[in-house]
């Protein structure tokens, strides 16, 4: 999965970041997986994974925050 600014999320639908945060927990679960059995090779990505979800949530409140 590809690395999200802040800025490029802001102009996606609530839907669609809906969509991608659904998207980014069944990766998340998925690496967790591969990271028991040993099968991960990048050892990094579940942290931009994390950091995606946490950008896509800080958009989804602010929008939340701003009604």
């Amino acid at each position: 999965m590809k690395s999200f600014r802040a800025n490029e999320i802001r102009n996606w639908s609530a839907d669609e970041i809906y969509k991608k945060l659904d998207d980014s927990y069944q990766e998340l679960f998925n690496l967790r997986f591969q990271t028991a059995f040993g099968q991960l090779k990048d050892t990094t990505f579940p942290k931009k994974i994390r950091k995606n979800i946490a950008r896509m949530k800080t958009v989804l409140n602010e929008r939340k925050n701003s009604n």
